[in-house]
């Protein structure tokens, strides 16, 4: 292990024996990201620390990135163009419990569109191909490939 001071480690802690501090920079964090506070001094007085402590640590403390226990899958899919494909194609990928990180749809072009989607695969019991067949089998769905896997 590298021992100088520049060096950075990325450790899992649990949160029962960090200083409190750390804890409550998450909340702020999460609040601002969930726009659940007019501010930064609000979120920070809602959680119950200062201004300072948040700036002295917010580069330094995160949530583990639950990416780390997810496959992020790319999907390429051509639709029909009608109504409700897409929100059928939608509603497939949430029933194999992915989330949508990405959704980009082309102009439909002769009666079809396509559409490229990033997921992240959240059960570890579900593979991309069982997600390919889900997508694949709803009606309007014209061709589906994944193209990248993570």
């Amino acid at each position: 292990m590298d021992n100088s001071p520049n060096s950075s480690y990325l450790v899992v802690i649990d949160s029962r024996v960090i200083p409190e501090v750390f804890v409550k920079v998450l909340e702020v964090k999460k609040t601002i990201a969930n726009k659940e506070a007019r501010s930064l001094a609000a979120a920070c007085k809602q959680s119950g620390i200062s201004r300072s402590a948040y700036y002295k640590y917010k580069d330094y403390v995160f949530l583990y990135d639950e990416q780390h226990n997810q496959r992020i899958v790319t999907l390429y899919a051509v639709l029909k163009d009608r109504p409700g494909v897409l929100a059928n194609v939608l509603s497939a990928i949430h029933s194999s419990d992915a989330n949508v990180m990405t959704l980009n749809q082309s102009v439909p072009v002769d009666g079809v569109a396509p559409i490229t989607m990033t997921l992240k695969l959240n059960s570890g019991n579900y593979n991309e191909d069982d997600l390919k067949s889900s997508v694949k089998a709803v009606d309007g769905v014209v061709e589906v490939r994944v193209l990248n896997r993570e």
